[in-house]
């Protein structure tokens, strides 16, 4: 995309060879997610989940990681609208980002509100900086988080935090919300940790993570028994894989750690 456009989507490749790819909220000057942004987002995620990369991380430049959602995107929406703008963003943003057969990674510099937050929840990790924020605050407005917020804040941190964050409107510091298990690290420099952790990720056995993103899917529709019933298959499938062959074949002969993986 040109500079101009509120989003900024790059390819590239690891010393090894893997391609990831990084996407950046750039709409200054609070990353607000008005109708532009959204369109772009929508376009970009299309054109990921159309050739995905081997990882993927989310990020944002500027002062802050998104003031939130401009309210204009709400001002006179009727209660069929407002069911089509949130069935909408589920289809185009939070079930594709999710369903991508890569690992993706989300980094929060600032402070991270409402469409922003529902979006880091909807990736396989997060990291932060110590002084990143993160919020719900649609009461704001009377409305909750309808992309997905509460339910995968729930997940990640307990029904009745869920509860509290939301209901609340407050806003919670990186390390709060690492002690509850939202965010998986806290770092200085989280874009050196986050770029190092993207690149490891794009060098590994991408079918694998893959197949582990599958379960934990499995697990979140249905629980531990469905997990277990779809794993069989879903790992099983692994065994015709270049990089487990490989990967196997590299530690009977020269012992862990020595594997290279082509995500094949």
């Amino acid at each position: 995309m040109s500079g101009t456009e509120p989003t900024r989507l790059e390819r590239r490749s690891t010393d090894a060879g893997a391609e990831l790819a990084v996407l950046t909220l750039a709409n200054p000057p609070l990353n607000l997610f008005d109708q532009p942004l959204f369109d772009a987002l929508v376009a970009d995620i299309a054109e990921l989940t159309a050739r995905p990369p081997r990882a993927l991380l989310l990020r944002a430049e500027g002062k802050v990681v998104s003031g939130g959602v401009d309210v204009h995107v709400f001002d006179g929406l009727t209660v069929e609208q407002g069911a089509q703008l949130w069935r909408s963003l589920f289809e185009t943003i939070i079930a594709p980002l999710e369903a991508l057969p890569c690992p993706v990674v989300f980094a929060a510099h600032g402070l991270t509100l409402t469409a922003a937050f529902e979006i880091a929840l909807a990736c396989d990790i997060i990291l932060a900086t110590p002084t990143a924020r993160f919020g719900l605050v649609e009461t704001v407005v009377g409305l909750t988080p309808s992309m997905g917020g509460p339910q995968r804040l729930a997940e990640r941190a307990g029904s009745g935090r869920a509860r509290e964050f939301v209901m609340t409107g407050d806003l919670y510091a990186a390390t709060t919300m690492a002690e509850w298990g939202v965010v998986n690290g806290v770092h200085e420099d989280v874009e050196a940790a986050a770029q190092a952790l993207v690149t490891r990720l794009a060098d590994g056995p991408t079918r694998a993570h893959a197949a582990t993103k599958e379960i934990i899917g499995a697990w979140r529709s249905g629980g531990v028994a469905h997990a277990d019933s779809v794993t069989p298959k879903v790992s099983g499938a692994l065994f015709g894989t270049a990089d487990l062959r490989g990967g196997v074949r590299s530690f009977l002969e020269q012992g862990p750690g020595k594997a290279t993986y082509t995500g094949r």
